[in-house]
């Protein structure tokens, strides 16, 4: 099974896009599915009963003030890594570190950390980064066919 990812992963990041020779993008789309499922599991996995607000783990865990954030914010960190092996620009990358410092620092503040939890989806923001960056890569590279 591991090595049919494997060559699955190879086979995405080196054959050349159809209808051209150019070299291509390498993009591991497993990859960016796992981190798209966790970050929708942190952020807004299911919706507070009678509402339309989303929540996911991270707004559930903040109800124990800084241990539940801390917790959550070494999951976005990981996500953050992953999203990293994108060879994605430092200042991205930086970006994504301060959503997730602010959603722990505000996260943080007992019952108001909660709601600003639940309101402030980190997670969702710095995968939203990532495909808009993915997305410009894959641009320009078109447009230099």
């Amino acid at each position: 099974m591991i090595d049919a990812i494997r060559t699955r992963r190879r086979t995405v990041a080196e054959d050349p896009p159809p209808g051209g020779s150019g070299s291509s993008i390498p993009i591991d789309f497993q990859r960016l599915e796992r981190l798209r499922r966790l970050s929708r599991l942190m952020d807004s996995r299911w919706h507070i009963p009678f509402t339309r607000i989303p929540v996911g783990l991270d707004g559930i865990a903040s109800l124990v003030p800084v241990a539940g954030d801390t917790a959550t914010a070494l999951v976005s960190a990981y996500i953050i890594m992953e999203a990293a092996r994108f060879d994605l620009p430092k200042t991205l990358v930086a970006r994504m570190v301060f959503n997730v410092l602010l959603d722990w620092a505000g996260g943080s503040v007992p019952v108001l950390g909660t709601v600003f939890d639940i309101a402030f989806k980190a997670n969702r923001m710095n995968l939203n980064l990532l495909h808009e960056h993915l997305e410009q890569r894959l641009a320009a590279a078109a447009a230099k066919r």
